[in-house]
């Protein structure tokens, strides 16, 4: 069997994602420009541009109409997947490292790294189903984990947010009382 080679990307890759239906694929990388490729034959559909630093993450939405990336230029951006046209920038005060759209995508979670004297954090934003009337204000701010979160997912029914950052611990918060109910693993080697 022959790989399917995608060459597109001129620095090195962060992340990839397919899309629900498994016939998109989207990749990240240090080179400021998401791309977005056919799954099956590896023919670039496109490109989203806007992005002033490294991408580190992205999540697409259920109906693969949204797209979501996250920044070292700090801000993650929402992108219309079939135009390429940037809906919306969330503008935060360090680098944005991981993006996760909620079940249902009306909820999208945000991680930011920590920079100059600002803690990591995880952030909440509502999703608004037209472009027009998104907002930046977060509905949620979880601060507390020390060192970068490198990644943060919804757990089941957006009852919770599970985080994993370079403490090696994996955290579960409990994001419908706004509250952290201590479940950790640490992983020893």
């Amino acid at each position: 069997m022959r790989p399917i080679l995608m060459k597109g990307h001129e620095r090195p890759l962060t992340f990839l994602k397919y899309n629900r239906d498994g016939d998109l694929l989207f990749s990240c990388a240090k080179d400021h420009t998401p791309n977005v490729w056919f799954a099956d034959n590896g023919e670039r559909l496109g490109t989203y541009k806007g992005h002033n630093g490294a991408v580190w993450c992205c999540d697409v939405s259920r109906d693969s109409s949204c797209l979501i990336t996250g920044s070292a230029d700090q801000t993650a951006k929402l992108w219309n997947v079939q135009t390429g046209a940037q809906l919306y920038s969330f503008n935060f005060d360090s680098p944005a490292r991981a993006v996760d759209f909620a079940v249902g995508d009306k909820l999208a979670v945000i991680t930011t790294d920590p920079f100059m004297e600002l803690p990591s954090a995880i952030h909440v934003k509502r999703i608004a189903k037209d472009p027009s009337e998104q907002t930046g204000e977060s509905i949620l701010i979880l601060k507390g984990p020390q060192g970068r979160i490198n990644r943060a997912v919804w757990g089941p029914l957006n009852k919770t947010i599970i985080s994993a950052g370079e403490d090696a611990v994996i955290r579960i918060w409990d994001s419908e009382v706004i509250r952290f109910f201590y479940v950790e693993f640490t992983f020893h080697p």
